[in-house]
């Protein structure tokens, strides 16, 4: 195994670390996403606030979007997301806002201010489906039981090397060693929901079986599909899995199996934060082998997010941005981890915004 193929590896196991703490936090007044890590860190008595910042700033005025906010380092979480997203949206410019709390750095939230630009760019979902299809109930039970495992687990560990994830926690992954065969059986009902259904908890769970296909180019596909839909736990869901496929992919280069990365490149200017979460955590494993055509798309369609979450004050959550921008300056990766430990941000992004005002010039 590479070297460069190795820290990638490890990079992507502190990134799933990472999203599973950060998913056992939920967007305030939402429902955690599907297949979320065990919730213990939501057990504290008052939520509190640890460190504010923001994503889709743009143009936008950020000491008028802090006034709407009214909300600083050391208060509460809000007690109305929807009261505070909609101060948020008065302000000039701004289409929409979104409020997600993320746990936990230090025992506190991070508290992630996203923002539509009028005119800024914005990554579209499709509609929601209104179908009434649903999935076989021995698939929902199998479904519910690997939840349930999930949650009394105490390991986040999963071995990613055979395109789908196993749990290092035993009772899971006997639940898991069990998928392969029903999403081959299934497969046809589980395209069904995922495209069809009104029902986005069976679209989820119609998403995380169709990424155990034997049928690996069909997984990625399917996976690929549900990238944009309307609920952001099915994209978690998908993202997640790709990314097991991205694994495989690069431990079985003769399969020739691609994952297109448009779709996980306008992710990174979602209004989600976990959107961007996956997306960053799928392209940073995607990009190490610094395929021309995804850095110069990371370039063109989304260098504005990438600096501006490497800027973001929680270092776990700039981290993913920083290797992508470095990758985007063209920079290796012994030279990217040099700047990070020397707390060097600026000369990377200086970097990275100095290739795209030359492939300007030209």
């Amino acid at each position: 195994m590479d070297r460069t193929f190795l820290i990638c590896l490890v990079l992507i196991c502190l990134l799933t670390l990472a999203t599973l703490n950060a998913q056992s936090t939920q967007t305030l007044g939402q429902a955690a996403p599907r297949a979320a890590a065990p919730q213990n860190e939501l057990a504290v008595a008052s939520p509190v606030v640890g460190a504010v910042d923001y994503y889709g700033l743009g143009k936008l005025p950020k000491d008028k979007i802090a006034a709407a906010l009214s909300v600083k380092p050391g208060d509460a979480l809000p007690a109305s997301k929807g009261d505070v997203e909609e101060r948020i949206a008065a302000v000039p410019n701004v289409v929409e806002a979104h409020l997600e709390a993320v746990c936990c750095d230090a025992g506190k939230f991070v508290l992630y201010v996203g923002l539509q630009e009028r005119g800024g760019p914005r990554f579209d979902i499709r509609e929601e489906p209104e179908g009434e299809v649903k999935l076989a109930p021995e698939l929902l039970r199998e479904y519910q039981a690997y939840l349930d495992a999930v949650a009394r687990s105490n390991t986040s560990a999963r071995d990613l090397t055979r395109g789908y994830a196993l749990s290092a926690d035993p009772l899971t992954r006997e639940i898991q060693l069990r998928f392969p065969d029903l999403a081959k059986q299934h497969i046809g009902e589980l395209r069904d929901v995922l495209r069809n259904s009104f029902d986005e908890e069976q679209r989820a769970a119609a998403a995380l079986l169709a990424a155990y296909n034997p049928q690996k180019k069909e997984a990625v596909d399917d996976l690929q599909f549900a990238l944009r839909d309307f609920d952001p736990g099915v994209r978690a869901t998908a993202a997640d899995a790709l990314v097991a496929l991205m694994v495989y992919s690069r431990l079985h280069p003769d399969e020739k199996l691609a994952t297109e990365p448009t779709w996980l490149v306008e992710m990174l200017n979602s209004l989600s934060w976990s959107d961007r979460n996956h997306a960053m955590k799928a392209l940073s494993l995607l990009s190490e082998d610094r395929d021309f055509s995804l850095l110069s798309l990371l370039r063109e369609r989304a260098l504005p997010s990438l600096v501006e979450m490497s800027r973001w004050k929680t270092l776990d959550h700039a981290l993913p941005a920083f290797v992508l921008t470095g990758r985007v300056a063209g920079w290796d990766d012994q030279r990217i981890q040099d700047a990070w430990a020397k707390g060097d941000r600026e000369s990377v992004i200086t970097a990275a915004l100095a290739t795209a005002g030359k492939k300007k010039a030209k």
